[in-house]
């Protein structure tokens, strides 16, 4: 029977208690949300629903393209000039998601007979790249400098260090100067994904290579995403003027893929200027990750300190990872739940997201639900 082993597998998950299921949320839910990746709380805000609208009556509901023959609105120029000045970068180019700016980034600098070198506890949209890409790949301990000199110390020729700059399980950060600093030893170039750092980290919000000190260097190039702290879709690769000329001629998921849509870019860029205007938002969004992690200690759970807004929470199991986060939705907070194999360590874990937009009594709301259903 066609796809009959599909049973096999979805057999096989139930009983890891690792099934996963779609739960459409209503447009105005009752619940106290720990989960989305809204840091900022711009999502919902009035300017970026505007500049979402504005985008879609003035340029249609979508790209209509790739961005090579139609899907390049002046839209998508104005954001990629906006973003690349924030972040202070040469240039800046838009995908239509996190995950195909990550594709291309790592595939077009990773061509044949180059080294890769991927940290183990990188997202997935980087360990696809690294696996589509015509390189030979590496994979290396988490935030671990001295294996990355190790690695790149057996190639000679051609190769890039791929990591996350905060990792989205525990919420860690890279050592991302030391690994600059490892690169640079050896000529290769570093390739972060600041997807959790951008709107969090770094002055008002510039990312964690600001912060780092590598905006605008000429052998890093940054990729992000506008769909958590700006609040839309969409990705973008920031870095040399030179290298966004190759990914624009080299990177399949760029030339092969429809424009990001209007209303999304306008979403982005109104997000965009809302944060510049309101730099504190990023500051705030560390200071609710810091109280968060430090109520939950405090009531005895075993949390992970936060390197930005990403709270991890540990869990006995999978099956009780589940059952916890599904205690805590009964009880009106929606947090997230992290199992194998989307953990690399195999411990399952509760996932909060800080946002900057929590009170103190939602903070203290969403520790004592944490805290009464915990297994």
């Amino acid at each position: 029977m066609a796809f009959g082993w599909i049973d096999g597998q979805a057999e096989a998950r139930r009983r890891a208690g690792l099934v996963r299921t779609l739960r459409p949320r209503p447009a105005d839910s009752p619940l106290l949300d720990l989960a989305s990746n809204d840091y900022l709380g711009l999502a919902h805000h009035p300017e970026t629903a505007e500049g979402a609208a504005r985008a879609a009556r003035t340029w249609g509901g979508g790209a209509t393209g790739s961005r090579l023959v139609t899907g390049t609105t002046e839209l998508h120029t104005e954001l990629e000039r906006e973003l690349a000045d924030f972040c202070g970068t040469e240039a800046a180019l838009v995908f239509s998601s996190g995950y195909a700016a990550n594709l291309a980034a790592v595939t077009a600098l990773g061509p044949h007979g180059s080294l890769v070198v991927s940290d183990a506890g990188n997202h997935a949209s980087l360990i696809d790249g690294c696996r589509l890409a015509r390189g030979t790949t590496q994979v290396v301990g988490h935030a671990d400098p001295e294996a990355v000199r190790k690695a790149l110390g057996t190639h000679g020729g051609a190769a890039i260090v791929v990591s996350d700059t905060v990792f989205s399980v525990d919420g860690d950060a890279a050592p991302l100067a030391a690994l600059a600093a490892v690169c640079r030893e050896h000529g290769a170039g570093l390739v972060v994904d600041d997807a959790h750092g951008l709107g969090v980290l770094g002055d008002g919000g510039r990312g964690a290579p600001h912060a780092a000190g590598l905006a605008g260097a000429g052998d890093v190039v940054v990729t992000a995403t506008l769909s958590k702290s700006l609040g839309s879709q969409g990705g973008v690769v920031l870095g040399p003027a030179r290298v966004i000329d190759h990914l624009v001629n080299a990177a399949r998921t760029f030339i092969f893929d429809t424009g990001l849509a209007p209303a999304a870019a306008g979403a982005a860029l109104a997000a965009l200027r809302l944060l510049r205007r309101e730099p504190q938002r990023a500051a705030r969004a560390r200071e609710v990750a810091a109280e968060l992690h430090a109520r939950l200690t405090a009531a005895g759970l075993e949390a992970v300190r936060p390197d930005a807004a990403v709270v991890s929470v540990r869990a006995p199991s999978p099956e009780q990872a589940v059952r916890w986060a599904a205690d805590c939705r009964t009880a009106g907070l929606a947090v997230g739940c992290f199992r194998p194999p989307s953990v690399p360590d195999g411990i399952s874990r509760l996932r909060l997201t800080a946002r900057a937009d929590l009170s103190g009594s939602e903070i203290e709301r969403a520790v004592r639900v944490i805290g009464e259903t915990r297994p």
